[in-house]
């Protein structure tokens, strides 16, 4: 598995993987928007703070800033940021949100060491690969035992695209993803608080870290991810190889990657488009509901059915996102902020929704019924939300993310110059250049913040 896996990614170039490379910057351009809308958030201005009196050379971007710190600080604040607003890209089969961990280190190392843009786009590429087919290999049972599997596997992902980037052949790809099994962590119990994004940039900043060891001559056991005492057995069950290795250079997971038009919970976005539906289906007469019943699988309600305390529950909360979309019509980034989520009409709303299970309706799926002061009850389905593979967004909707997140988030950066420079990626030179011309000159105030 682990030497099989390592000699892909060694005899790997642009020619294998061009033909992903426009999903790959579809992605990456999420990743930006992701990270833009969260560069300023309290979370990622207190990590900065805290990283930088210990940063060495500052050769790296971070990205919504003008400063820059070591590749491997830069690494974890934009993976942090990236995820922090659960509104990251997402791999349907395993739930995994494969940008966040792979994207920043590959960017980081990649502007450090001059690289060109093509080498990002195989890096990342196969650094996304390598992460959602481990992942396909230890899931559901991985994730069930309360790993975060983004940060598990992504740092797996994240090791190997930096191994990549360094040139080291396969033994030293093996070795980095070896070392990166001995730093795997994250707990789903974190979701909502910001520890869970601790475990994201973990896993970009180790993963990057394991291949600058490797490339240091660190070795690893040979099956540290699939031996009998290796990684996939202590946090999970046997790893099915099939699902792992089966169409390898053939079949891509970046062609299955998917886009979230609102910040929640990708098993919530069928919930916010039946009440969005809902909502016009009822015109004015808000006012008149009593009560709302939103059903759906037993994840929906495992990861949903809570108590909603802060904007970070809110975002993995089936009683506010119900809120969103029926009582407020929109679930932007301004809908799950905390001066929206503590609103005495958005709390009394939530107040009236109630979960239940429907072992029948698949995950991610979702049926929410209105039960009005006339009597009357509106009931909508939606099995394929906004976003998703069967409904995905378009170019042109993911470039309105971005723009939408730079001004949500506070960020002084050009969005139409990021955008023409993701979409140009492959034609540019030297990272360090592309990743100097989007900073903003002007410092930023950071230790203020």
């Amino acid at each position: 598995m682990s030497t099989t896996l390592a000699d892909f990614v060694a005899a790997s170039s642009w020619a294998e993987v061009e033909a992903q490379a426009h999903q790959a910057r579809r992605s990456i351009l999420n990743f930006f928007a992701t990270t833009l809308g969260s560069a300023r958030d309290p979370v990622v201005t207190a990590a900065m703070r805290t990283l930088s009196p210990f940063s060495g050379a500052a050769t790296a971007t971070v990205i919504g800033h003008s400063e820059r710190l070591d590749a491997l600080c830069a690494s974890f604040l934009n993976a942090v940021a990236a995820n922090l607003l659960d509104f990251d890209d997402t791999h349907p089969e395993t739930i995994i949100h494969p940008a966040a961990p792979v994207a920043a280190p590959v960017l980081a190392l990649a502007e450090t060491r001059g690289l060109s843009g093509r080498d990002v786009l195989t890096a990342f590429i196969l650094g996304g690969e390598v992460t959602c087919r481990i992942g396909n290999a230890v899931s559901p049972h991985h994730y069930a035992r309360g790993w975060h599997i983004t940060s598990t596997c992504g740092i797996f992902g994240a090791a190997a695209a930096c191994a990549k980037l360094l040139g080291l052949p396969a033994e030293g790809i093996a070795n980095a993803m070896g070392i990166a099994a001995s730093q795997s962590a994250g707990n789903v119990e974190n979701l909502p608080s910001a520890a869970k994004n601790v475990s994201v940039g973990n896993a970009a900043r180790n993963g990057l870290f394991a291949a600058l060891l490797a490339q240091q001559g660190y070795d690893a056991a040979p099956r540290a991810i699939e031996g009998a005492l290796g990684w996939a057995r202590t946090m999970g069950d046997e790893p099915d190889l099939a699902r792992l290795l089966d169409g390898l250079g053939k079949t891509w997971e970046i062609a299955k990657n998917t886009y979230k038009p609102y910040p929640a919970g990708i098993v919530f976005h069928s919930v916010i488009d039946a009440c969005l539906i809902l909502r016009e289906r009822i015109g004015r007469r808000l006012a008149e509901i009593e009560e709302v019943t939103v059903q759906g699988s037993a994840l929906l309600l495992a990861r949903g059915d809570r108590a909603v305390n802060n904007e970070r529950e809110a975002r993995v909360s089936i009683h506010h996102c119900a809120a969103c979309g029926l009582l407020l019509g929109a679930a932007g980034v301004a809908e799950f902020t905390h001066d929206t989520v503590v609103r005495p009409d958005v709390a009394q709303f939530r107040s009236k929704v109630k979960a239940e299970l429907d072992p029948d309706l698949p995950d991610g799926a979702a049926r929410v019924s209105l039960s009005l002061s006339s009597g009357e009850i509106f009931t909508e389905t939606v099995i394929s939300p906004r976003g998703s593979p069967a409904a995905p967004l378009a170019d042109r909707d993911i470039e309105q993310k971005l723009r939408e997140c730079v001004r949500t988030g506070r960020s002084d950066w050009d969005a139409d110059r990021v955008i023409e420079a993701v979409w140009r990626l492959d034609a540019s030179d030297n990272a360090a250049e592309l990743m100097q011309s989007l900073r903003p000159t002007p410092p930023d105030d950071f230790t203020r913040s």
